[in-house]
């Protein structure tokens, strides 16, 4: 099992910058891809980005290409993303999660089996 922690969330207005920090621990090696996903109240949880570990292929969701950018550091067993650019409507709560499939080139929160407690993220207009 993988765990993971985030932190880095807080309050910015509009068009202001945020970094997101994940620490995964426990059974990385069994992690294939690891992502960023949100779910804002009333909403269903949806993609945000995610990050192939083998090919370092990345994939981002419509709402926020070219204004997320999602990274990793290796020896510290961290993902990141920084969020530049921020619209209201990011306000959501964010999870860090890790997949074990291969098949894990996707931004559906289905494929992903470990999760962090989540870290929330205000945006004010």
């Amino acid at each position: 099992q993988v765990q993971l922690q985030e932190s880095g969330g807080g309050s910015v207005q509009a068009g202001g910058s945020l970094r997101l920090s994940c620490v995964a621990s426990g059974d990385t090696y069994r992690t294939n891809c690891m992502g960023w996903f949100r779910q804002a109240p009333g909403k269903e949880r949806e993609g945000v980005t995610i990050l192939v570990s083998g090919t370092r292929s990345i994939l981002y969701g419509d709402s926020v290409a070219g204004r997320f950018t999602i990274s990793q550091d290796l020896a510290k067993n961290t993902l990141y993303l920084q969020m530049n650019s921020t619209k209201p409507e990011d306000t959501a709560m964010y999870y860090c999660a890790a997949a074990r499939t291969p098949y894990c080139y996707s931004l559906n929160p289905a494929i992903y089996s470990d999760w962090g407690q989540g870290t929330q993220v205000t945006v004010s207009s």
